[in-house]
């Protein structure tokens, strides 16, 4: 494996939802009539672990199948996938995995597309999300099994955004034209990721890249960054941060911390914030002014924008991430196939139900009853310290866009079977680097995409 791939292979695991050479478990049996397997699973936090674990419970008294669940923190999983490898054993299964990781265990040739498939076409490919469906296939194949999806969100102020006379920020126009007005002593507009370096400062940005058109790549792997929709698009988020945000890095922690201190009008956040803006989580509570009589008092005065459209864009677009169980070439693949259908079908809800709230349903329902998933989805508890329904905490616009935010999701480079390439960038962070020096003055917009260019030739021509 080259050095520049392991990197990426790794930073992909760090990736993994806000919210990751042969297979065949630890015994090596294949499909000799062996019932048990041995599940990998990329989540190390005690409670969500429990959870998963009294799932899979499930599925062996249903099924008769043994699993061995082997949960791994995700800054392990790279080494844990190198040292399985070359030892020969790799488990049978692996979930829930980044489409970058998914892209990489594919090259690798360690991912069985046809057994993936298999259990695609057995449940239904139209249960599933076109879209999910298309972001992990290749050749006409699914890499892995899409399981659920988190997205991005820009997420505003209804209250403040009435009281100022503003549209719903869905546009670039909108977004800017609300940032500028809403900037105001001890009030930004909007705050959004900035710090170079940061995976968050570039899905912001991919987020709206693809609103406007800008791709990472053709379908040939050329780099695409100096066209003129991605130019246009280094320019937007220059003129919005400098005319409506504060000055300085802002990353996860700061930025959120802004919102949920009522000092920003706007957020870009992924969707792992619905329940801290409710007061569910304790180590993330709200404390603008309004929220200390009240704790629901952002959940209750906040909109959702998912896709958003820029002007050289088209299409309304937005960022996510889907997460995906990959079945093992050379695993005990009946078992092993058994074991994604029934959590995607019996285990379903109860896998969502572990965080609902950075877990979308990729697949809506069953043949029988289209929405079972999305409806049952939609009435989970959230929270960590406190919970509640997501029904109660947001109306059902909210929820509608929510769930359908799948369906709009893009992600540059998959759809031009360059996740390779995706991949790879995660490593080194080049785009964030580029941002990060013309939000300092150091690069205009134009120069900022032509660093950006430069340096990603360069990454995919270390992989190739």
């Amino acid at each position: 494996m080259k050095p520049r791939r392991l990197m990426a292979l790794l930073i992909a695991c760090l990736l993994l939802a806000a919210a990751g050479c042969g297979g065949g478990g630890d015994d090596e049996s294949g499909d000799s009539g062996d019932k048990s397997i041995t599940f990998w699973l990329a989540e190390d936090v005690a409670q969500r672990v429990a959870a998963i674990e009294t799932i899979v419970k499930g599925f062996q008294e249903k099924s008769g199948v043994q699993v061995k669940v082997v949960a791994i923190a995700e800054d392990q999983l790279a080494t844990q996938i190198q040292t399985a490898s070359a030892a020969g054993t790799l488990p049978d299964v692996m979930g829930p995995m980044s489409l970058g990781l998914v892209q990489n265990l594919a090259t690798d040739d360690l991912a069985d597309p046809d057994a993936a498939n298999e259990v695609v076409e057995s449940l239904g490919r139209d249960t599933f999300s076109e879209r999910a469906l298309s972001l992990v296939s290749a050749d006409g194949k699914p890499l892995g099994v899409p399981s659920d999806t988190w997205t991005q969100l820009l997420v505003y102020r209804k209250d403040l955004f009435e009281k100022a006379g503003l549209e719903t920020p869905d546009t670039f126009d909108k977004i800017m034209a609300a940032a500028t007005k809403l900037k105001q002593p001890g009030q930004n507009g909007i705050v959004a990721a900035t710090k170079a370096g940061e995976s968050f400062t570039e899905q912001t940005f991919e987020y709206f890249g693809l609103a406007n058109g800008c791709q990472l790549t053709n379908d040939q792997g050329a780099i695409q960054l100096t066209s003129p929709q991605c130019v246009a698009t280094f320019k937007f988020y220059d003129d919005l941060i400098k005319g409506g945000s504060a000055k300085g890095g802002q990353d996860v922690d700061t930025t959120r911390a802004a919102y949920l201190a009522g000092k920003a009008g706007m957020i870009v956040w992924s969707s792992f914030l619905l329940d801290e803006l409710a007061g569910l989580r304790n180590d993330a509570l709200p404390t603008c002014e309004q929220c200390r009589s009240d704790k629901r008092f952002l959940s209750d005065n906040s909109g959702v924008v998912t896709a958003i459209t820029g002007p050289d864009g088209g299409q309304p677009a937005q960022f996510g991430e889907i997460s995906n169980y990959v079945i093992v070439k050379d695993g005990n693949l009946d078992p092993a196939k058994q074991f994604v259908e029934y959590m995607l079908s019996d285990g379903y809800v109860d896998w969502l139900a572990v965080t609902p709230e950075g877990r979308f349903p990729a697949r809506s329902g069953t043949k029988d009853n289209p929405e079972e998933y999305n409806e049952a989805w939609s009435k989970l508890e959230v929270g960590v310290d406190s919970k509640a329904p997501l029904s109660e905490l947001y109306g059902p616009e909210v929820l509608a866009a929510l769930t359908k935010s799948t369906d709009t999701m893009n992600r540059w480079g998959f759809e031009q079977g360059q996740g390779k390439i995706v991949g790879a960038l995660a490593a080194e962070q080049p785009i964030p680097k580029a941002l990060a020096a013309m939000l300092d003055g150091q690069l205009t917009p134009d120069g900022a995409a032509k660093q950006a260019q430069a340096d990603v030739e360069e990454i995919a021509q270390s992989i190739e």
